[in-house]
């Protein structure tokens, strides 16, 4: 790819010198004898140059000036300056501003290339990282939260609020499979922090020693085996973000030594005497309660506090089935992309299925199934044989102490066990108390949660809530 590099020179045999030499190089030469000529070339013919080579004096102004303006309105470009008077608070001024380098006239050009081609290289890395970090924004946007129901509706409102705000700390809650690595990853690439680094460590996967060196760091010689210094993810996380995957199994002594580094801003390197100011937010998850095992003193409660700044609980799926309809299709579509399959059709059994399942392990268990089906598909019907679902636990609860059923006798009493419901069918009990035995004792073997119990009953929840009402029963949504 052939990139631009715009230089600025008012000496027309060295802007035209300069011009000649880059362009056998290889480089899209653009030439401006002044900053008015440069503007427009950047604002209004939108060149988008890789390298600005600029003298530092120009007739209509000083080229710190333009860079300060400019930078704000042009990608990014190193910025390299050439003057025949180079003084101290002019270079200084340069560096402070970003300029990758400072040089006087003459400047021999065999320098001169080494700087421009290293200058070329460091653009070239730094757009790569800004475009990543870019294409992270809009891949982990709080529309990436999907789902219809009011549930996903209420996490991608609380999302984009807290894109929003510099939080310092927050805990992300939920049940494991539930999306805690894609919220992680929202709250980071759509904040303020989006162009800072984003560290990952699941604090569940690494032995205690091996974990206080990955967070915190080590210096040369501070145990055995450490034979160069080491970068913890504190100090590597510094400006952006550290997202703390299962921090509920950290060990008690490290959770005291985050704690510090969280209020003091710093961090020690294990082996060093000296302390590294660090700004970074911590996003910690667990699908352990935090609140309830501090409690039982396997958490610092010092430390749940200090992460509690917001918390965000993520809903199970079996809370919110409605979402099938968007998410399964989406993974669809993912899975025969990457399988080179062409499954479209869903057909009404398999929605049954899927709506009818509790989804334990909720949306990684959805994606594992469907990733499944859809490598075994033969053709483009999603096969429902490779859905292997287990079956949802029956109703088991036994009730015979209803007073609705006090005038029935012992052979003819409504029952119920682990393989279902049991109902008289000699006349002895009316219709109606058939019914609302068969809900009630849905709603106790659900938790009286609706949701669920409308979902075992293959019912839909404004049918069973219309039915709740009549029958006068309790339930907890």
């Amino acid at each position: 790819m052939i990139e631009t590099l715009l230089i600025i020179e008012d000496e027309k045999l060295l802007g035209t010198e300069l011009s000649r030499h880059y362009r056998a190089q290889g480089w899209d030469v653009v030439l401006a004898d002044s900053l008015a000529t440069a503007k427009i070339q950047l604002l209004t013919n939108r060149i988008e140059p890789l390298l600005i080579l600029s003298d530092m004096n120009l007739p209509d102004g000083n080229a710190l000036d333009f860079m300060e303006a400019m930078k704000k309105h042009v990608g990014y470009a190193e910025w390299l300056f050439l003057t025949g008077y180079g003084n101290v608070p002019d270079s200084v001024r340069a560096l402070r501003l970003g300029a990758y380098d400072f040089l006087e006239k003459p400047c021999d050009l065999e320098r001169l290339d080494l700087v421009i081609n290293s200058a070329a290289r460091s653009a070239s890395m730094q757009r790569r990282v800004i475009d990543q970090t870019k294409q992270g924004h809009r891949r982990y946007s709080p529309e990436a939260y999907l789902g219809h129901s009011q549930q996903a509706r209420s996490m991608r409102e609380l999302l984009e609020k807290l894109t929003q705000v510099p939080f310092s700390t927050l805990i992300i809650g939920g049940e494991s499979g539930t999306g805690k690595g894609l919220v992680a990853r929202i709250l980071h690439y759509g904040g303020p922090r989006a162009q800072h680094p984003m560290i990952e460590v699941n604090c569940a996967a690494l032995p205690r020693e091996l974990l206080e060196s990955e967070l915190f760091g080590h210096e040369q010689g501070a145990f055995t085996g450490a034979s160069v210094r080491h970068r913890g993810l504190l100090e590597q996380a510094d400006g952006g973000t550290l997202f703390m995957d299962e921090i509920g199994e950290m060990p008690l002594d490290l959770q005291a030594k985050l704690l510090k580094v969280i209020e003091d801003h710093k961090v020690r390197r294990l082996g060093s005497e000296k302390e590294i100011s660090i700004d970074v937010q911590i996003v910690a998850a667990s699908n352990r309660d935090l609140e309830k095992i501090a409690q039982e003193g396997l958490f610092r409660t010092d430390l749940y506090h200090r992460l509690s700044v917001f918390k965000v609980i993520l809903p199970p799926l079996r809370e919110a089935v409605e979402d099938l309809d968007q998410l399964v299709p989406l993974f669809v579509a993912e899975y025969n992309a990457k399988a080179g399959r062409q499954v479209k059709d869903i057909p009404e059994g398999v929605w049954n299925s899927l709506k009818m399942h509790n989804w334990p392990g909720n949306v990684r268990e959805l994606r594992n199934v469907i990733e499944r089906c859809v490598l075994f598909a033969d053709g483009k019907t999603f096969p429902a044989q490779w859905l292997q679902l287990t079956r949802p636990p029956a109703i088991s609860t036994i009730r015979k102490n209803d007073p609705h059923l006090e005038d029935t006798n012992s052979h003819s009493e409504a029952k119920s066990n682990e393989q279902g419901i049991f109902l008289p069918l000699d006349g002895s009990m009316a219709l109606d108390d058939m019914d609302r035995f068969i809900i009630k004792t849905a709603l106790e073997r659900a938790d009286n949660n609706l949701t669920a119990a409308a979902r075992a009953l293959g019912a839909t929840r404004e049918t069973l809530r219309y039915r709740v009402r009549k029958y006068n029963l309790n339930t907890v949504d």
